[in-house]
């Protein structure tokens, strides 16, 4: 659809009321000039009629958003929303289907207006799979009282919208939760209620320099550590660890027993015990 189209229907702040009113003015059209401009949209993707579709169905979009008013999100937003989704059905209406456009159009205002509503109802989405979604539009309406729901109660949710019980309960329990503030509430001195707050225990301590200082320390302290250890080894265990883990090709035990003239078996417990001898080193 045009950019020129989509800037006729923005909103500006503060301007709802007045924008109610002027679209409330249009005129509806009778089906006959609907479909007749529906049919030159189509055939010579006039803009002019597109906008004449728009225009005349954009009271419909602000009686359904009206219907969304509940979830404390700008009227505006829904009504512009809608006026997207208004946009696309008239992109893909088919005038000889023998049907209104606005009764075509509820679905993709209804689409977009919740798409937005799932983005921006809560900071962490509520809803991502097809059953939480229909879940998250229906139960709140489907529940008579602010009480959890019962067991039976609970089945009937479930039957009357085709999801599993387990569904209806995850999402009652997230439409009972709520966002937390990240930083601590500033008129708040108790130091117990700033502990729990989640600026107190997510900080990103990697950068910090005296962690930094600290891991470095500690990781060349290791190194050097290693490589004494290595060094109280005899020359034979040392060869057979050098070999076996410092090197890209890694030697086969039978490959350093062939060598040595020992046992695999034995190759295997100087690794072991050169190890050990390692660990108790470090571990010192």
């Amino acid at each position: 659809m045009s950019q020129n189209i989509e800037n006729t229907l923005t909103l500006t702040t503060g301007s709802l009321e007045a924008y109610i009113r002027s679209v409330g003015s249009n005129p509806v059209l009778d089906a006959d000039e609907e479909r007749r401009l529906a049919r030159i949209y189509l055939k010579e993707n006039n803009l002019d009629a597109a906008r004449k579709l728009i225009v005349s169905n954009l009271r419909f979009v602000v009686h359904i958003a009206r219907g969304y008013a509940g979830y404390g999100l700008p009227q505006a937003d829904l009504v512009q929303e809608g006026n997207v989704g208004l946009m696309k059905a008239v992109k893909r209406f088919n005038p000889e289907m023998n049907v209104r456009l606005v009764s075509y159009a509820v679905h993709w205002i209804r689409a977009e207006i919740h798409e937005y509503i799932l983005r921006n109802w809560r900071i962490v989405k509520v809803a991502t799979t097809k059953a939480q979604r229909k879940l998250f539009f229906n139960l709140r309406s489907a529940k008579k009282s602010l009480n959890w729901l019962a067991k039976d109660e609970v089945e009937a949710v479930a039957k009357d919208l085709g999801v599993r019980p387990v569904d209806v309960r995850e999402m009652e329990s997230r439409l009972s939760s709520h966002d937390a503030s990240f930083d601590p509430c500033m008129d708040r001195d108790h130091d117990d209620e700033r502990a729990y707050t989640p600026a107190a225990y997510l900080q990103d301590m990697r950068m910090d320099p005296t962690t930094q200082v600290e891991e470095q320390d500690w990781q060349s302290n290791n190194a050097t550590r290693l490589h004494q250890a290595i060094g109280d080894l005899d020359e034979r265990s040392q060869e057979i660890l050098k070999e076996r883990w410092m090197t890209e090709d890694k030697t086969t035990l039978q490959e350093l027993a062939t060598r040595y003239q020992v046992s695999a078996e034995r190759i295997r417990q100087i690794e072991k015990n050169a190890m050990n001898k390692i660990k108790m080193t470090l571990d010192a």
